[in-house]
C-alpha cells in the first residue's frame, strides 16, 4: 500500500524494522487482517501502562496518522507507532502464533 500525503501529517517519521521487526507469521496474518478490515488501512501498535501486569500493548486499525507517529512498512502494509510507544518497543519483534491455545499475536520484546 502506497502512502499518501493526505495521510501523512505534519511530524510523521517513516522507521525501519530496528524498531519493530515482523515474522514472516505475523507479517501474513497482519495481511490478511487488513485485507478484511474496514475501519482502516494500518495497523496502530500502542504500548499502555497501568495494573498488575505493567504494559501491555494494543492494537487497531487506522487510516489516519498523527504528528509524532513512525510508520514501519513490513509485509507491503504499515504499521503505526507513537512516539511514546517506540522509546518502550525498539528491538522488539511480532510475531504469530497459530496454537489453539495461546495462540495469536506475541510480542517478544528485549527491553520489558
Amino acid at each position: 500500500m502506497e502512502i499518501t500525503q493526505d495521510k501523512l501529517k505534519e511530524g510523521v517519521r517513516i522507521g525501519n524494522d530496528k524498531l519493530i521487526s515482523v515474522t514472516n507469521s505475523a507479517g501474513v496474518k497482519l495481511a490478511d487482517l487488513i485485507s478484511k478490515e474496514a475501519d482502516g488501512s494500518m495497523l496502530r501498535i500502542k504500548i499502555v501502562g497501568g495494573g498488575c501486569n505493567g504494559l501491555s500493548y494494543k492494537m487497531h486499525f487506522s487510516e489516519e496518522t498523527k504528528a509524532g507517529d513512525i510508520l514501519i512498512s513490513t509485509f507491503k502494509n504499515w504499521l503505526m507507532i507513537d512516539s511514546k510507544t517506540a522509546l518502550f518497543i525498539k528491538g522488539t519483534s511480532l510475531d504469530y502464533s497459530h496454537d489453539l491455545v495461546g495462540g495469536g499475536f506475541k510480542f517478544n520484546n528485549p527491553n520489558a
